[in-house]
């Protein structure tokens, strides 16, 4: 680990040198680059550094313990050890995460999609609420949320939703909410005040570089149609909205948020070649997602990851055990109130096979 580490360091020094040569600096491509990169490595570079002053202070206070006489200075001296040691094992642990290989699809933009599952209107309302959730969670991180797609019931549900997130490491947070979401509360419509149980969908699809999916024209149907509202009501008379068919799979993909059709027509394949990207992925990961099933989940979005009670107040992650009796607060946008420990889990497991 400390070759490597070493390694990273002496990277880092080169960057930093780059970065202040003239010529870089009237480059902004360039420029782009190396300052990316630098922050890339700046947290492992800022942990090993304060490694390092602890390994110091460490031999200091020894020494200290071996020599001195008093003995409370020899108390103070192995107060210190003691907290240096907790201290250095904190910085190697969160040195070894940070060394993990980054999963290559982190740094993507996400598409994101929401459908209405068991339940009726009520798996309606929540999958709206679902909705409602990421996009202030969206908003709490400075993320860009743009629907391409929104099929509304009449009482403010909606069936599906489709939506793009840009931002800074969208998949990084977003990658493990593929599944069943699951809610219990007692629906408006109750007058006997039982409990239902309902469900929505969520799929997080990282976004497909343009040379990974290829699109042959004769491969797409392309229809355009005027955009729609709630009930089928007709928005705009122009035929803006696009609804694009993949031939070889049977893949549909509708866009009609923009006003302009060839802005629909660009966002309905972005969505395709997400689509596309994740049904070779899963293909090819079969193996290895069959065998991940059985630690801390597939992250399959038929698998049933998260209970919402509301009676309770409180929301439950099945792969990893965790409740949290803050529901409306994680409705709200506080999503990492879940994710924060779910990804420290994740990444604790990913730990284990490394070294396994």
């Amino acid at each position: 680990m400390f070759k490597r580490l070493d390694e990273i360091v002496a990277k880092h020094r080169a960057l930093q040198q780059e970065q202040a040569d003239p010529a870089v600096a009237v480059d902004p491509d360039r420029s782009r680059e190396v300052a990316i990169k630098l922050a890339e490595l700046a947290p492992v570079v800022h942990a090993y550094e304060e490694l390092q002053h602890v390994d110091q202070d460490l031999s200091g206070a020894r020494e200290i313990l071996a020599d001195a006489d008093d003995p409370e200075m020899r108390a103070m001296a192995q107060t210190e050890i003691t907290e240096l040691e907790a201290r250095r094992e904190e910085l190697e642990q969160r040195l070894r995460l940070l060394l993990l290989p980054e999963d290559p699809n982190d740094r993507r933009n996400v598409i994101l999609e929401i459908r209405a599952g068991t339940g009726g209107e009520e798996a309606a309302l929540f999958a709206a609420e679902l909705l409602r959730m990421y996009q202030r969670y969206a908003e709490s991180k400075r993320w860009k949320l743009s629907l391409a797609e929104v099929s509304e019931t009449g009482l403010g549900g909606i069936k599906e939703a489709v939506g793009m997130i840009e931002g800074q490491k969208v998949y990084s947070r977003l990658k493990y909410e593929s599944g069943v979401h699951r809610v219990q509360r007692v629906p408006a419509t109750e007058s006997s005040g039982r409990i239902h149980t309902s469900a929505a969908t969520v799929a997080v699809l990282p976004e497909a570089e343009e040379v990974e999916v290829t699109l042959e024209e004769k491969d797409l149907r392309i229809d355009r149609f005027c955009s729609s509202g709630p009930g089928g009501q007709s928005v705009n008379t122009t035929y803006s909205a696009v609804r694009i068919t993949h031939l070889p799979t049977g893949l549909v993909v509708s866009c009609q948020d923009e006003k302009s059709q060839i802005q629909n027509k660009a966002k309905a394949l972005r969505v395709l070649k997400a689509r596309l990207k994740e049904i070779e992925e899963r293909e090819r990961d079969r193996e290895r997602a069959q065998s991940r099933r059985s630690q801390i989940g597939s992250g399959d979005r038929s698998e049933k990851i998260r209970t919402y009670n509301f009676p309770q107040g409180r929301v439950t992650d099945h792969r990893i055990g965790l409740t949290v009796h803050r529901l409306q607060e994680i409705l709200d946008g506080n999503l990492d109130l879940i994710l924060d420990p779910l990804i420290t889990a994740m990444q604790a497991e990913r730990m284990k096979e490394e070294l396994a």
